[in-house]
């Protein structure tokens, strides 16, 4: 039987975690395609969604946190974020969730480039 080919996803976020729900039904899927064989995702973090990678965040209980969210993502995949969203936003990298690097408009490139699915959220 042939293994299954591998399945590169790139999901780009671009809002900030809480506010509306569209970077915690990103990384849902993010972490559910994590799970399925032969899949490799990639997690880009530009403009409001920059903040989605501070951690710290304490949410009321019962309530999703994008921190533990992306943290497990991170044990799975990789994250990124625009160096330049997150300096115009004061964010210093030493404050991100581990495993959480910064990025650029070229490794977005690349990223984009080596992907076969691309989802913008």
């Amino acid at each position: 039987m042939d293994e299954p080919t591998k399945k590169n996803y790139l999901l780009i976020l671009n809002d900030a975690p809480y506010g509306n729900e569209r970077p915690y039904n990103a990384l849902r899927l993010a972490l559910n395609l994590a799970k399925r064989p032969g899949a490799s995702v990639r997690v880009f973090l530009m403009a409001d969604a920059v903040s989605c990678a501070v951690a710290g965040q304490k949410t009321a209980n019962g309530y999703y946190n994008i921190e533990r969210m992306l943290g497990s993502i991170a044990r799975r995949g990789e994250i990124a974020t625009c160096g330049t969203c997150q300096e115009a936003r004061g964010i210093d990298p030493e404050r991100f969730v581990e495993g959480v690097r910064t990025g650029s408009m070229d490794l977005l490139g690349d990223w984009t480039t080596e992907a076969d699915q691309i989802l913008v959220f």
